[in-house]
Order: C-alpha cells, then sequence, then structure tokens
C-alpha cells in the first residue's frame, strides 16, 4: 500500500482479502461489515490503484472474484 492514498474501508478490504485470500463482493460484505456499496466504492478505488485483481467466478458467472494483486519485491 505504501504511498498510496486510500479511504479506511479500501484498506479495510484489501486487509481481508490479503489474510482470507480471493473472494466474492458478497463474501467481503460479510467479512469486512461494511455497506454493500461501501465496498463496491472500496473495490472501485482498489482497481484504480491496482491493487487487486478480478477474476471470472466459473461457479456463478454471475459474480466476480476479487483478489489481492500479488507485490513483486525488487533486491537492491
Amino acid at each position: 500500500m505504501g504511498d498510496v492514498n486510500l479511504p479506511p474501508s479500501s484498506k479495510t478490504v484489501l486487509t481481508v482479502l490479503d489474510a482470507k485470500g480471493a473472494m466474492t463482493h458478497k463474501e467481503l460484505v460479510e467479512k469486512t461489515r461494511l455497506a454493500p456499496r461501501t465496498v463496491r466504492y472500496a473495490l472501485k478505488r482498489l482497481k484504480e490503484h491496482h491493487l487487486i485483481i478480478e477474476k471470472f467466478n466459473f461457479r456463478d458467472a454471475r459474480q466476480i472474484i476479487y483478489q489481492h494483486r500479488p507485490v513483486a519485491i525488487v533486491s537492491a
């Protein structure tokens, strides 16, 4: 997350994705206890900063799976 200025809701969603792994919007609402609209906004901000990946859900094509984007570590 470093120098990216994110709202608290986005930080919460990113923390949950990092700890629990990939989830749908509905699962994120349940785990974070945030309102669905707040989670949508948080996901939008995370996508803008390229911090998450959207995946196709093969079990239910109506839902998208969100995953924390792996961070490449650069050694000096």
